[in-house]
C-alpha cells in the first residue's frame, strides 16, 4: 500500500482539492490511504472559537460562522446543486459542534480544544471524498477515531499502538481508495483526542507502520524538505537525500516539514518517506530513507519563535545537583512544558521551553519559592545542524545572544 498526506495548503481552496484529483491520476490510487489535514488555516481559525468559548462569549458565533462560511464557499465552487448530499453532511459536523459548545460542562481547556478542533479535520475529509466520489475516483471515508487509539494526554495524546494496529488491520480494505483524517484519534471513552499541532504526518506513518505500507508521501507547498524554512532565511536550498537519524534529529530540533513523532515508525519498518511538491508532483522532491548520509551535506537551520528563556540559580550560592535538576524537571512535567534546550553550571541552570498549554505564570511561581528565576519571554531559538561559524555568523548578526550551545554537529542560540 502507498499513504498519501495532503497539509492544509494543498486543500485551502477548491482548486486544491481538485488538484488532488489530477495528482492521484498521475500516481495512481488503489491500495492508498490519504491522510488529510483541515483546510487552509482553519484550525487556527477553530483555535479562535475555543479562546472565545472561555473568554469571550459575545464573539463565539461569529467565529463559529467564519469557519462555516468558509467551507461553504469551497463546496459551492466544488459542487453546482446546493442539494448535493454533501451539504447536508457537512453541516451535520457543524450542527454537532455547535451542540457541544452549548451543552458542554467540562471546564478543561484542552478536552474542549480536541472536541472543537477535530471538526476541520472530519469536514475536510469529507469535502475531498464528496468530490473525488464525484468526479469517478471511489472510495471510502474513514473515522481516524475508530482506528487511532490513545490515551487521554489531550493535545498531544499518545498511542494506544496494539489496539490501534488491531483495528486498523481489521476495519480497512487495503484494496479500495480510503480518505481519513490526520491528527486525531479517541480514547478508552471515544472522546476525541488530537496528536499535537501538524500531527496529520504523524498519523500517515501510524497507518504506514501498521499496514506495512510501500511508502508515505506527504505534499506539499514546496518543492522537498529545504535546509532552511523560506519564511525566515534566504538561498534555501532543497536536500535531496536525508537518512532516518538526520530527519529524527531535525524534527527533534524543530524542523516544520516534518512531525517530531513521525520517522520512528517508519524507521522501525524501513518504511520510505517522500516529500513532494503539490505543484510539481513529478519532481523527484526529497526522500528520507535508511542513507548514511545528507545529500547534499551543508548546514540547516531551524527556528523556534515565541520560546521562553528561564534562568535559575540558587538563593544561597549552592551547587545546583541533581536533586536540584530532579525537582526543576518534575516541574516542567507537572505544568506540560517542552524542553528545547538546557544548559547548567555549579550554580545556575538555564532552560528554553515552548509553553503550549499556557501554565507559565504557575511554573514561575513555584520555581521562585526555591530559586533566584530571570524569565526572558518571547524569545527566539535557532539551531544549525552540520554548522560552520558562517552560519552562526549568519543568526547572530544584529541579535542579543543569551544562550549558546555547541556540540559536534550541533549549534543552539537563543536571542532577543
Amino acid at each position: 500500500m502507498q499513504i498519501f498526506k495532503f497539509g492544509g495548503a494543498s486543500i485551502k481552496d477548491a482548486l486544491g482539492v481538485k488538484n488532488i484529483v489530477s495528482i492521484l491520476e498521475k500516481t495512481g490510487y488503489k491500495k492508498t490511504v490519504i491522510v488529510v489535514s483541515a483546510m487552509g488555516k482553519t484550525t487556527n481559525a477553530l483555535e479562535q472559537v475555543v479562546k472565545n468559548y472561555f473568554e469571550n462569549k459575545k464573539e463565539l458565533q461569529s467565529s463559529l460562522q467564519d469557519v462555516i462560511k468558509y467551507h461553504n464557499n469551497i463546496l459551492l465552487d466544488l459542487f453546482d446543486n446546493e442539494n448535493h448530499p454533501s451539504f447536508k453532511k457537512i453541516g451535520g459536523f457543524f450542527n454537532e459542534l455547535t451542540d457541544f459548545l452549548k451543552i458542554n460542562k467540562s471546564p478543561d481547556y484542552n478536552f474542549v480544544y480536541d472536541q472543537v478542533i477535530s471538526i476541520g479535520e472530519l469536514v475536510s475529509t469529507s469535502i475531498v471524498s464528496e468530490y473525488l466520489n464525484s468526479v469517478g475516483l471511489k472510495n471510502t471515508w474513514i473515522d481516524a477515531r475508530n482506528h487511532i487509539k490513545t490515551d487521554t494526554y489531550y493535545r498531544r495524546a499518545h498511542v494506544q499502538w496494539e489496539e490501534t494496529q488491531t483495528l486498523i488491520h481489521s476495519k480497512l480494505d487495503r484494496a479500495s481508495l480510503n480518505i481519513t483524517q490526520g491528527f486525531i484519534g479517541s480514547d478508552i471513552n471515544n472522546f476525541t483526542t488530537t496528536l499535537g499541532r501538524e500531527g496529520s504526518d504523524y498519523t500517515a506513518a501510524i497507518y504506514a507502520y501498521c499496514l506495512n505500507a510501500e511508502s508515505v508521501t506527504i505534499w506539499k507547498d514546496v518543492p522537498g524538505i529545504l535546509n532552511a524554512d523560506p519564511r525566515y532565511f534566504t538561498n534555501t536550498q532543497l536536500l535531496n537525500k536525508i537518512s532516518y537519524r538526520e530527519a529524527i534529529e531535525l524534527a527533534f530540533y524543530g524542523a516544520s516539514v516534518i512531525h517530531p513523532k513521525t520517522i520512528q515508525p517508519l524507521q522501525r519498518k524501513e518504511i520510505p518517506l517522500f516529500v513532494k511538491s503539490f505543484l510539481n508532483p513529478e519532481s523527484k522532491g526529497t526522500v528520507i530513507r535508511k542513507e548514511t548520509i545528507l545529500d547534499p551535506m551543508i548546514p540547516c537551520f531551524i527556528v523556534k519563535k515565541n520560546q521562553v528563556l528561564i534562568s535559575l540559580s540558587s538563593l544561597d550560592f549552592s551547587y545546583i545537583v541533581e536533586e536540584n535538576i530532579s525537582d526543576i524537571f518534575n516541574l516542567l512535567h507537572l505544568y506540560k512544558m517542552k524542553v528545547d534546550v538546557i544548559q547548567n553550571s555549579a550554580i545556575s541552570f538555564s532552560v528554553c521551553i515552548d509553553n503550549v498549554y499556557n501554565n507559565l505564570e504557575k511554573l514561575l511561581q513555584h520555581l521562585k519559592a526555591k530559586f533566584k528565576v530571570t524569565c526572558h519571554a518571547n524569545v527566539s531559538l535557532y539551531t544549525i545542524r552540520h554548522y560552520n561559524q558562517d552560519a552562526i555568523n549568519q543568526i547572530e548578526l544584529g541579535k542579543t545572544v543569551l544562550l549558546k550551545q555547541l556540540t559536534q554537529e550541533t549549534v543552539q542560540v537563543v536571542t532577543k
